[in-house]
């Protein structure tokens, strides 16, 4: 059984990892966020006080 030969696991591994490696990254780094947010007052909004009937 090949799997139980330990000798080319650490090829395969580093294999991989230098494949996710150059793959992943620009594809992570190319999404862009379809609302970009937009920088806001630091003023707060005046709220008024909720009516409550009940109590």
């Amino acid at each position: 059984m090949p799997q139980l030969n330990p000798a080319p696991w650490f090829m395969i591994f580093m294999f991989t990892w230098a494949i996710f490696l150059t793959i992943l990254p620009p594809k992570v780094m190319a999404h862009t966020f379809p609302n970009e947010p937009s920088p806001q007052g630091m003023t707060t909004p005046k709220t008024a006080p909720w009516n409550w009937p009940w109590h």
